[in-house]
């Protein structure tokens, strides 16, 4: 009910006002209204709770009050502080040394100070709160202030100034009349609006173009003392081939008199008294330098000469300049080109020499393709021949060796085998130094080498107190396997030559995608001088040892032979702590190994005996003495040997007695012109697959293959025994298991 007699809108004041006023009117009416007690005690109460209500409201209307009191206060106060600061704010906007303007988000200036457009007077009365970006620069473009850039008008300028103001941030230079210069700086604020600062920048311009005047004087007098400092004649003319600078040389060398070089002189006046003095070899490119004009100028350098009738001659070159002139040196090249006559003289007599010279050395470098041809062939023939009887020999002494043991027979066959050792070096020199050596790289089992090097040399390292260890190992290399032995065979040869006391250790160690053959021994050692001559020919560091011990060819023939096959070879040695020798072999597959393992296993197994097994051998050699020694050699044996000096006579031989073999040795070279390989053919096709060898001294890659292809082993000669024992051995029938 109180709520409707008053306004909640009107102040406070006035809302207790009205209060106070219907309290005093009910108050009245309760007076004069006395009919009935009843009535007027509820009044009465009525009124009692009016006024406690009353009284509640005035207290909440005075609490209202004294808050918006307080209010007000803090609105005065918060009022005084934002006039104060935009005050504050004003005066240092003003007090800033540029000129200063601040756009609102949607580019309507909010404020500036009386510096901004300072410059331009006839546009500051119109900058005033409100006015936008895009008028402001309209203002701008039309200021009379403005200095325009050359071949700009004022609405490209107002709308090349618009479009860099998308930009969040721009920095530029604005010429201005009387030759003033504005920097013109703007940034985004955080809310969108534009900052515009205004820098005057004139004594910086002015103070820069001083400065680069004082510096193109320096250059201009450096340029020209380094002109007058050149060996060279230097003329440089502008775009309208007018003279602009020159040095002393130029003058000289054309013999002009000074009086004609002057700045201005244009370069066709010039040529006019060059032609009088000097023959040019290319008329056209001195006419194009004639019509030189800016825009027509050629883009490469134009280059002649100049001859005098005293043979003096002058190098031309001419080349365009950045602004459209061009610059013209002039070399004295005299000297230069009377010696290139000269040269021209003595190169036509020194091709008639150099013609007659290598006419000399094709004849002299075919007398010597002749001639190591011959000694090819003369190492060949002499080593098949020496090794022909050196196998009698040998086969010989083994006959003897099986009756009976004897020192001097022994000695004797030591010596052969020094004999076999030096000749199969000299064969294995010969080949790889005339590169015509093939080489039958294939998988190869390092135990199939490291275990008959084991047997060979062990009774040698035995003899001389030494263990020789040789660690076995079934990595697959990929090698050619007769030059691998024979690299490794010279290797532990020399590890147990030069060793006196201690060991030699024989290994092959892992190292990836290789592997790397190692013989370590505990001998002598090598000097770090004598490390690169060991591996020359006939170089022994043992002075004292004897020819029967070899001729110092072993390592010749491994650093020979790696290099032909791609294996590198490294050396450690100290003095008085031995010596390392290293092979690098890359690692083969396991695709044939495995079967030659097996053949190698199953033939170093066989240890039966050759005697009382009734063989009958057929042995075709036409050298006399060789196939006696063979036939004495294989009696021993209690073998039956069927001899026959060629192809012909061994067919005719088996046909005449109807007697099938059950092994057969064939020299590959036989006497009347047919081979080994052939005639074993021959033989499988009349009576079958006889186990049959070649022998030869033949030691090339090429007879291996062809044996390979058919399947026949090889014995290189001179023949060893032991060698020979076992094929016989395998040539044995399997014998029958017992009931």
């Amino acid at each position: 009910m109180i709520e409707s007699l008053i306004d909640p809108s009107e102040p406070l004041e006035e809302q207790h006002a009205r209060l106070l006023e219907i309290t005093a009117a009910l108050m009245r009416r309760v007076e004069q209204d006395m009919d009935g007690a009843g009535q007027a005690y509820v009044l009465f109460e009525r009124a009692v709770i009016l006024e406690d209500q009353v009284r509640q409201r005035t207290f909440e209307l005075e609490q209202a009050l004294e808050l918006l009191n307080r209010s007000n206060a803090q609105l005065a106060q918060a009022s005084h502080e934002a006039v104060t600061a935009r005050t504050d704010l004003a005066n240092a906007i003003e007090a800033v040394r540029e000129g200063f303007a601040l756009f609102s988000a949607d580019d309507h200036l909010i404020m500036c100070n009386s510096r901004f457009a300072l410059q331009m007077k006839d546009i500051r009365p119109r900058m005033v709160p409100g006015l936008s970006f895009r008028e402001y620069v309209h203002l701008v473009s039309r200021s009379r202030y403005l200095a325009l850039p050359p071949g700009m008008t004022r609405d490209q300028w107002a709308e090349r100034r618009l479009r860099r103001h998308e930009d969040s941030h721009v920095m530029f230079n604005v010429e201005l009349a009387d030759d003033h210069w504005l920097q013109v700086s703007e940034h985004r604020t955080p809310n969108g609006g534009t900052v515009i600062l205004l820098t005057d920048i004139t004594d910086v311009i002015r103070i820069g173009r001083e400065e680069r005047d004082k510096l193109l004087d320096e250059q201009a007098r450096m340029i020209r003392a380094t002109l007058e400092h050149l060996n060279q004649g230097v003329a440089i003319f502008d775009k309208g081939s007018r003279l602009v600078g020159w040095n002393r040389r130029f003058t000289d060398l054309l013999g002009l008199a000074p009086s004609r070089m002057h700045i201005g002189i244009r370069f066709d006046r010039i040529t006019e008294e060059l032609r009088e003095r000097f023959s040019v070899s290319d008329e056209a490119k001195l006419r194009v330098l004639e019509n030189w004009r800016e825009g027509t100028a050629p883009t490469t350098p134009l280059s002649f000469e100049l001859l005098s009738p005293g043979r003096l001659t002058l190098d031309t070159f001419a080349r365009r300049m950045p602004d459209g002139g061009f610059v013209i040196s002039l070399t004295d090249v005299t000297v230069e080109r009377e010696a290139t006559r000269a040269l021209s003289i003595a190169n036509e007599t020194l091709e008639q020499r150099v013609a007659e010279r290598t006419l000399e050395l094709k004849d002299a470098l075919d007398a010597a393709e002749r001639a190591n041809a011959s000694k090819s062939r003369f190492v060949a023939a002499a080593s098949h021949d020496l090794l022909q009887p050196l196998s009698a020999a040998k086969l010989f002494l083994a006959s003897a060796m099986d009756t009976r043991a004897d020192p001097l027979v022994d000695k004797a066959q030591r010596a052969l085998e020094s004999v076999e050792m030096i000749i199969d070096a000299l064969l294995d020199i010969s080949k790889l130094e005339s590169g015509r050596e093939t080489f039958d790289i294939r998988n190869v089992t390092l135990n199939e080498v490291l275990t008959p090097l084991t047997e060979e040399f062990g009774p040698l390292a035995a003899r001389k107190g030494l263990e020789l260890r040789v660690v076995p190992s079934t990595a697959i290399v990929r090698s050619d396997p007769g030059y691998l032995r024979r690299i490794l065979q010279n290797l532990i040869g020399n590890a147990i030559r030069y060793t006196d006391r201690g060991r030699v250790l024989v290994g092959a160690r892992q190292m990836g995608a290789s592997v790397r053959m190692e013989v370590w021994d505990t001998g002598c050692g090598i000097k770090e001088d004598d490390q690169e001559i060991i591996f020359q020919e006939f170089q022994r560091l043992d002075a004292r040892a004897s020819a029967s011990e070899g001729l110092g060819l072993g390592l010749a023939i491994v650093e020979r032979a790696c290099a032909r096959l791609g294996h590198p070879l490294g050396l450690w040695s100290e003095p008085g702590k031995g010596s390392g020798f290293f092979v690098g072999l890359q690692r083969g597959s396991a695709g044939d190994g495995s079967a030659a393992r097996k053949a190698n296993a199953a033939h170093v197994s066989a240890s039966w005996q050759l005697k009382d097994k009734g063989l009958i051998v057929l042995l075709v050699e036409d050298d006399v003495d060789l196939r006696r020694a063979i036939t004495v050699l294989l009696g021993r044996w209690d073998i039956s040997v069927l001899d026959a000096a060629s192809a012909t006579e061994a067919v005719d031989l088996l046909n005449e007695i109807e007697i099938t073999p059950d092994a057969v040795l064939i020299d590959y070279q036989l006497g009347d012109g047919s081979d080994g390989v052939g005639l074993a053919r021959t033989l499988f096709d009349r009576f079958g697959r006889i186990p049959t060898c070649i022998l030869s001294a033949n030691r090339s890659a090429e007879l291996r293959l062809a044996c390979a292809d058919v399947g026949l082993p090889l014995i290189s000669k001179p023949i060893d025994a032991g060698r020979l024992e076992k094929f016989l051995l395998g040539a044995l029938p399997e014998t029958e298991p017992a009931e």
